[in-house]
């Protein structure tokens, strides 16, 4: 690692020198992430994941620069082209930008218009008019005319000298950044349709003639619109304005009025028309496009955030239903460790004598497996599923809960769920894992890819490498925060554990299966290959729930056991004791235990988990319920206000599910009466919502909706003013009602219908 990167970095995140190099090597020795930030505050001085990402990030990029650095100027020295000047300058690059425009004019490159007028003798004429000298450029070009090479006339010479002078316009370091900054200031995107393309691009309606300035345009939009150009529906192109950029380059290149500054000024119109406004659109395109990948990644992994880190149910025993109308209903029952009991398919939403069938075998596996929560899968006949189970008398303590489907289907084909479930089909696998999102949303969602879960925009545009590395990342800190039941967790849960992987996760499994429950963190380092560091890395992560060392269920680390002890000790206590008694663990004086190593970031981090164990951090767990009689979108009315869930976030608005098998748009306009920046800032994913409908637009399939509070419907806007402070007022005591008890005020009164 290049000592350089330390200072360097520090300046650029407002760290300390002695945090980023602490930091790099801990990386370097191979600590993860999430170790580090909750295991190493001492050495890092608290650094939590966050700045240790970007730490590592900003490293990988200098890194990447290097390589490259290394690989110009081994080319050049190859080639005889490295001087002492250009070495220093490509010593001294700070970007990949500017490194890639120093080698510009030195990179191999295919036969051009300049290299064919080289070739023939005419570069001592291009310098001499680039020098715009007083002379007659026609009388100097006369003596290049050779018929042998092809230069027929002083006319021929002069078109040559101006190709030559034309690709060092293009590649000179400074006219590019000029110009490139002014791109980024004064460039536009413009999208067009395709002719005869309007029906079949009708989703693209919205980018059919737009234009938009490239230093405003959001993120989604640049994505929407290179989607329509990929997908064959609309020409997007990069312009600036013409005039302009021809006098600033006139600025740099063109001395003055005289005959050789006009042969320059030709050059220079030239260069831009044919070579530099081209490369200057691909630039743009290129820079453009990888910041609103950026934007959109980043928003996608908070997103997929805040699902793995939805409240789970708990172990329960349940029935998950995976809906369907011709098909019919997959049934399974799950015991309260998820494990698959009983199979079925029912068809109550075919026929009375069908409904009737279903509803005797509900009730019937119910009573035989315990039941105490369905599952129903948010897909096709979700919602009249729900209605038809809510028709029937179950026991009071069942609760019916509606669950987002997204990316089940993917898991039932995977070659995980075929190892789990290698007997049966992928409707009972779908089926199986609804449930199991309910139980416990992270340790499911984790079996599938994450990109394929179903809460990012335009994710099969993106940068699929950086994108990739960063939903990881979101995974294994989600992972490593909740920490895992090291006897009961899944090969794939345990993989994302810090230090682990997926071979020593399938040898936890192993070693499992054949010696039964782990007793002990210790007993971790008997299994095949998992030597010293990775159980350093994982032990912390990983609890065990009936342990023989009640602090095997908690976050404190085995590193820091005998200071626990130490501290049970000198007060004449257990351990257990200090875990159970809050008295007792008032009277620790944490100063006394401070060591070299071990400063008050870590003591107090080990006294908060003595006090709640293995605590989850994830929110309690809710019940919710959709607006009955509203099922599909020809039943939403403009007006009308409804329960939603918060399904996804983007940078202009959010996706709320209805209940209608499509998410409505809450515009970044319509999110809140005050000003909203970043959706993010209001609302999470998996977060209940009431909405206002706006609008419908059946033939798009849109829903447009708004989340503020004073929101009128419009056949409301002529009501008198008494009566609308009392709708007010009514609606304030909903919400209250609405913060203990979703939407059950909303429901109460309401009847029944199937």
């Amino acid at each position: 690692m290049n000592g350089a990167y330390i200072p360097k970095i520090a300046q650029e995140l407002s760290l300390t020198p002695k945090q980023v190099q602490a930091t790099a090597d801990l990386l370097k020795e191979g600590a993860t992430i999430p170790f580090i930030a909750r295991y190493r505050k001492e050495v890092t001085g608290s650094l939590d994941e966050v700045s240790v990402t970007a730490i590592r990030d900003r490293l990988n990029q200098l890194e990447e620069l290097d390589r490259r650095r290394e690989a110009i100027l081994k080319s050049l020295e190859e080639r005889g082209q490295l001087t002492d000047e250009l070495k220093q300058k490509i010593l001294s690059a700070e970007t990949m930008v500017v490194l890639e425009d120093l080698y510009l004019p030195y990179r191999p490159k295919r036969r051009t218009r300049a290299t064919v007028a080289k070739e023939k003798g005419l570069e001592p004429l291009a310098q001499r008019l680039f020098a715009q000298d007083d002379m007659d450029p026609i009388t100097e070009a006369a003596a290049f005319v050779d018929h042998e090479k092809g230069v027929d006339s002083a006319e021929d010479a002069l078109a040559g000298a101006r190709d030559i002078i034309a690709e060092w316009v293009n590649e000179d370091q400074t006219a590019r950044a000029r110009m490139r900054d002014f791109y980024l200031s004064k460039a536009v995107f413009r999208s067009k349709v395709i002719p005869e393309k309007q029906m079949e691009g009708i989703k693209y309606k919205d980018y059919f003639d737009w234009e938009e300035p490239v230093h405003s345009a959001p993120s989604h939009r640049i994505l929407a619109m290179r989607r329509g150009e990929k997908e064959g529906f609309l020409t997007l192109r990069v312009n600036a304005p013409q005039e302009e950029a021809l006098c600033l380059l006139e600025g740099l290149f063109v001395k003055g009025e005289g005959p050789s500054s006009q042969e320059v000024k030709i050059a220079v119109h030239d260069s831009y028309k044919r070579l530099l406004s081209s490369s200057m659109e691909t630039e743009i395109r290129m820079t453009t496009k990888k910041k609103a990948d950026e934007e959109a990644i980043k928003v996608f992994a908070e997103n997929l955030r805040q699902l793995l880190l939805a409240p789970p149910l708990g172990q329960k025993n349940i029935l998950a239903i995976d809906p369907g109308i011709r098909t019919g209903c997959k049934v399974v029952c799950l015991d309260c460790q998820g494990k698959l009991l009983y199979h079925e398919t029912l068809y109550p939403l075919q026929s009375e004598k069908g409904a009737a069938d279903a509803a005797s075998k509900i009730l019937e596996r119910c009573e035989k497996f315990s039941i105490e929560t369905i599952a129903i899968g948010n897909g096709t006949g979700g919602r009249e599923t729900e209605a038809f189970l809510r028709q029937i008398d179950l026991p009071k303590p069942i609760q019916v809960v509606m669950v987002n489907e997204s990316g089940a289907s993917v898991y039932s084909a995977s070659e995980v769920a075929r190892a789990e479930f290698p007997d049966q089909d992928v409707t009972v696998r779908g089926a199986v894992s609804i449930g199991r999102r309910l139980m416990d949303p992270l340790a499911e969602l984790v079996k599938i890819e994450p990109k394929s879960i179903g809460v990012g925009q335009y994710q099969h545009d993106v940068d699929q490498g950086a994108l990739r590395s960063s939903l990881d990342d979101v995974v294994v800190s989600c992972v490593n925060r909740v920490g895992v039941e090291v006897n009961t967790a899944s090969k794939q849960l345990l993989s994302y554990i810090s230090g682990l992987g997926s071979q020593l996760a399938m040898g936890i499994v192993e070693y499992r299966n054949e010696h039964g429950p782990f007793r002990s963190r210790e007993e971790l380092k008997q299994v095949p290959r998992l030597g010293p560091k990775a159980f350093e890395q994982a032990a912390g992560f990983l609890r065990i729930r009936d342990g023989v060392n009640p602090l095997d269920r908690s976050a404190v680390h085995p590193e820091s056991y005998p200071i626990v002890d130490a501290m049970a000790r000198d007060l004449g206590c257990s351990v257990l004791d200090l875990m159970v008694d809050d008295t007792l663990r008032r009277k620790i004086d944490l100063e006394q235990y401070v060591s070299d190593k071990v400063g008050l970031p870590t003591l107090n981090d080990i006294l908060q988990e003595l006090s709640k164990p293995g605590r989850d951090p994830r929110e309690q767990f809710e019940i919710f319920r959709f607006a009955e009689g509203v099922e599909k979108i020809e039943d939403v009315k403009p007006g009308m206000k409804l329960p939603g869930i918060v399904t996804n976030i983007t940078a202009f608005g959010v996706f709320v599910d209805i209940g209608v098998h499509q998410d409505g748009l809450v515009h970044l306009s319509e999110i809140s009466n005050r000003f909203v920046k970043d959706p993010a800032e209001v609302v999470k994913v998996h977060q209940k919502v009431w909405v206002t409908v706006l609008g419908v637009d059946l033939e798009r399939g849109r829903i447009s909706l708004s989340m503020k509070s004073n929101q009128s419907p419009p056949h409301e806007i002529s009501k008198t003013h008494e009566t609308k402070r009392e709708e007010r007022r009514q609606e304030r005591q909903q919400k209250s009602t609405f913060i203990n008890h979703p939407f059950e005020a909303a429901l109460k009164n309401k009847k029944n219908k199937p």
